[in-house]
């Protein structure tokens, strides 16, 4: 038995890994065209009595009249239907707030170009056209007047802009009703964060007890499963869906899929809500303790499906001339894994890390901190990998030396093929025998391999899935380490250090079938690592050329009489 057989199947192994990986997308998403705020189709959908309110009748809801009790303001201060978009601008975000509902129905993040070579085109994580619409819309649900999602109000300016040397920005909309209710709905911007804090303050001058409940939602139209793009596009790879956290049921996911089919819903403390994407999401945030009801929906309007998260918060009451204050945040950003937890416990699970979150974490860790020494993520990848290579020093020494030794007796192994000819179970035995004689295990080079698997793996997705990384520059020609090698330079490297390993590697005792498919291992992979993020490919080459380094150096020792 050969001892480049583990070797064979452990390299068809990550190679089946990566291409099943590949063939679960099954449709690709049309690209979604510029945003424009003119659309206003997504202000027709949902109803108030689609929101699911337990502590409500939701009856009351079921065929609200066309304009929803307390939309018509007492004066006429508010700003008409169609009106013009409220922009605010800070260090980090240029938000779009419709004065419809006071939805926030865009998000430029504006440290993240949508490519290098047009950085004045930033990610837009929503956005109000009816193809791809992906909106937070928040309000109060109520018997008496109430603003919800459907309300107009009224805003003094339309445009504000964090000033420098100021820390935080509000953003005022008020809504009037003739009852007597008035609700100021206050967004508030805080320098070099994106989390919004959304307030609710209501004021009931009316003659009755007013009762009533927050809500949040999150609302997005998704027409597939996944995008194609093969190994280039890593966005292909990451979850994309619906996410929920409580301390009890901690994490979990749901596909847009799944919705339709097993509608969520959850009454739990101390939660969120999200909907998640690669390297971005949005999540509704509740206070720490409120106790909140967590659902989601797929309605069905005219243009196709459309997915909700939502969350719906106890009810309270306020009798006439008291106050009441609803607080909740909004985050609408990038994965940054080192400030998640900060924000909102639980918040770091939106990192879709998988089955391999136990080893990708701590990798994700050291890497980060690498990259706080050096400055630089390509520089980061090299060292972890240096790292990893020592830490597994030994077990990659004892697969070597084993291979040495093969190599070594590969003399005696012809010799014993030509002596039993196509006897292939008397040349099994004579083999065995033989390297029991000189105390050479033919599976030494297994386990070290073995080990190391699930640790490539697991640097695969940090580094697929990390947005620190995302167009990240390493040195000379690669600019952008979550793309491909323009120039191919890396994956060529890698298959010569995988040739130059061959031929230091025993293929006496395999099949003329196992021969040919390790000899063939170098191009596939050559070829696959073509279209691979340059991270991963720069950590996949590193990692060749330091095994290659450390192959010769024990091949020389053990040639030279060594053990």
């Amino acid at each position: 038995m050969g001892n480049l057989r583990p070797v064979l199947l452990i390299s068809l192994l990550i190679l089946g890994y990566l291409l099943w990986i590949e063939w679960q997308k099954d449709h690709a998403v049309p690209p979604a065209g510029p945003v424009t705020i003119e659309d206003k189709a997504f202000v027709a959908e949902t109803p108030a009595g689609e929101l699911d309110l337990p502590q409500v009748d939701e009856q009351d809801f079921d065929h609200p009249p066309a304009k929803p009790t307390g939309d018509t303001p007492a004066d006429n201060t508010a700003a008409p239907a169609g009106a013009a978009p409220i922009t605010v601008v800070t260090d980090v975000l240029s938000v779009t707030i419709d004065s419809v509902g006071g939805t926030v129905v865009s998000a430029r993040l504006l440290n993240y170009p949508v490519q290098l070579d047009k950085p004045e085109e930033k990610v837009n994580l929503l956005s109000p056209r009816a193809d791809a619409l992906f909106i937070a819309q928040s309000g109060l649900l109520s018997k008496q007047a109430a603003p919800n999602h459907q309300s107009t109000y009224n805003a003094a300016q339309r445009h504000y802009e964090l000033a420098a040397g100021v820390d935080e920005l509000r953003v005022p909309l008020t809504w009037h009703s003739s009852e007597g209710v008035r609700v100021d709905k206050t967004f508030v911007f805080k320098r070099g964060q994106y989390d919004i804090g959304v307030r609710h303050q209501l004021h009931n001058d009316s003659d009755q007890v007013w009762s009533g409940s927050r809500y949040e939602q999150l609302q997005r139209v998704w027409t597939g499963k996944g995008e194609k793009g093969g190994f280039n596009n890593p966005e292909a790879y990451s979850f994309k869906g619906i996410g929920f956290y409580n301390p009890a049921d901690k994490f979990q996911k749901i596909k847009f899929d799944d919705v339709a089919d097993e509608p969520y819903s959850k009454t739990a403390s101390g939660g969120w809500l999200a909907m998640i994407q690669h390297y971005f999401f949005a999540a509704w945030i509740p206070p720490a303790q409120e106790q909140a009801v967590y659902t989601t929906q797929q309605i069905q309007p005219e243009g196709g499906p459309r997915y909700i998260a939502r969350l719906v918060a106890p009810p309270v009451s306020a009798n006439p001339g008291e106050h009441l204050e609803f607080n909740s945040r909004l985050y609408l950003g990038p994965k940054l894994q080192n400030q998640l937890e900060e924000v909102a416990p639980g918040l770091e699970y939106t990192v879709n890390y998988g089955i391999f979150t136990v080893f990708s974490k701590p990798l994700f860790w050291l890497l980060s901190h690498i990259h706080g020494l050096v400055g630089n993520w390509g520089w980061a990848i090299l060292l972890l990998t240096v790292l990893i290579k020592a830490a597994f020093f030994k077990l990659s020494e004892a697969q070597y030396r084993s291979m040495a030794r093969m190599r070594k007796l590969q003399p005696r192994i012809e010799q014993l093929k030509e002596r039993y000819g196509d006897d292939r179970q008397r040349m099994s035995q004579a083999m065995m025998e033989m390297y029991k004689t000189e105390k050479v295990n033919p599976l030494g080079g297994c386990l070290p391999i073995l080990v190391q698997i699930p640790i490539f793996i697991a640097l695969y997705w940090v580094l697929l899935e990390s947005v620190e990384l995302r167009q990240a520059p390493f040195i000379l020609w690669i600019d952008n380490l979550s793309a491909r090698d323009p120039y191919f330079i890396l994956p060529a490297l890698n298959a010569g250090f995988m040739i130059a390993t061959q031929r230091l590697t025993p293929m006496a005792g395999m099949d003329p079938l196992q021969q040919k498919l390790m000899s063939l291992m170098p191009l596939v992979f050559g070829v696959m690592f073509a279209f691979f993020p340059a991270g991963l490919v720069l950590y996949w080459a590193t990692n060749a050329g330091l095994s290659l380094a450390q192959q010769v150096y024990i091949t020389r020792k053990i040639g030279a009489g060594e053990k």
